[in-house]
């Protein structure tokens, strides 16, 4: 049998999938937007064309914070960065307060969680068709171009190192959750369900209950292992079965140490993170997974309010 650890976390063990008590209505809208699924519901009485454009406003949003923050898209604020060769380069307001706090949680973390990652997430292609293995010399160097502390901000630019580079991906989606959760509520929304690939965002509760979200089994994600409820509220989980691919026998998946470029190995399965902020789940769940089990514990509990739930590989 598995042993749990957690943090302070409410959960319910089950073997199936939730049972949720019906409502009277809800609206949602899905597609494709992050590289990943994304689908947002509305639990509010309100009219059918009041709910369609708040919907819509929310899909605008990821949209547009997309376009700032994409590392693929060209004339993103992110990718004008990465290309800038230690130039200083004008960024919008909205990329300026995510870099402030993927910095802040880098600092608070000691670098487990780093915005400035790209070198080595540049060299591993985890949806390749013929995966491979980077060499250790090549991750040895790149890390060497991986510090936080090498990015100055002002609230209207940024400026790397002539071969640094910033990789978001590891609160972006969490940055974006809690924009949409705010449009929602601009909107007049009071409760809502935003599930941008994995990164859950409850606003408000469910019809006066509180939202149950499942955390998948790392090792069977057919299976929830866990529930964990509440409201206004985020959840994110960061685990070996996200991404990742096997090379003569051996996992390789994608939650990287910036120190080594490896994926991390350190008996842990999976780190679910759980907080008002989705940007901060997100940092969190990477920044625990990558310092492990017993630095992991105490890095949430150093925060009010976070709590998070740590499985074990055995």
């Amino acid at each position: 049998m598995k042993r749990w650890l957690w943090a302070m976390v409410s959960l319910v063990l089950c073997g199936g999938m939730v049972g949720c008590r019906a409502v009277a209505t809800s609206f949602s809208r899905s597609g494709c937007a992050l590289d990943t699924a994304v689908a947002v519901t509305i639990y509010d009485n309100i009219s059918q064309e009041k709910a369609e454009e708040a919907l819509t406003a929310c899909f605008n949003e990821i949209e547009r914070l997309e376009a700032l923050l994409s590392i693929s898209r060209d004339g993103s604020d992110v990718t004008r960065l990465n290309t800038a060769a230690g130039n200083p380069v004008a960024i919008s307001p909205e990329t300026a307060e995510v870099l402030w706090q993927a910095k802040r949680y880098a600092e608070l973390s000691d670098g487990a969680f780093d915005l400035t990652v790209r070198p080595i997430t540049a060299l591993w292609d985890f949806k390749a068709e013929n995966p491979a293995v980077p060499a250790k010399e090549m991750l040895s160097q790149a890390a060497k171009a991986v510090d936080y502390r090498q990015l100055m901000l002002t609230n209207t630019t940024a400026q790397l190192s002539a071969n640094g580079a910033v990789d978001l991906g590891g609160i972006a989606k969490g940055y974006i959750a809690d924009a949409v959760c705010r449009v929602l509520k601009e909107k007049g929304v009071t409760s809502a369900l935003i599930d941008l690939g994995g990164n859950i965002v409850m606003c408000g509760n469910k019809k006066g209950e509180p939202f149950r979200i499942g955390v998948k089994d790392p090792f069977d994600t057919t299976r929830l292992c866990a529930v964990i409820t509440g409201e206004d509220s985020s959840v994110v989980t960061s685990g070996v079965y996200e991404r990742g691919f096997t090379v003569d026998g051996v996992r390789y998946h994608h939650i990287l140490d910036p120190k080594t470029g490896m994926p991390v190995d350190n008996g842990l399965a999976s780190v679910t993170v759980v907080c008002r902020s989705s940007a901060m789940a997100d940092a969190f769940s990477t920044a625990c997974f990558v310092v492990g089990e017993e630095k992991g514990m105490a890095l949430v509990q150093s925060q009010d309010n976070v709590e998070a739930l740590f499985i074990r590989t055995d």
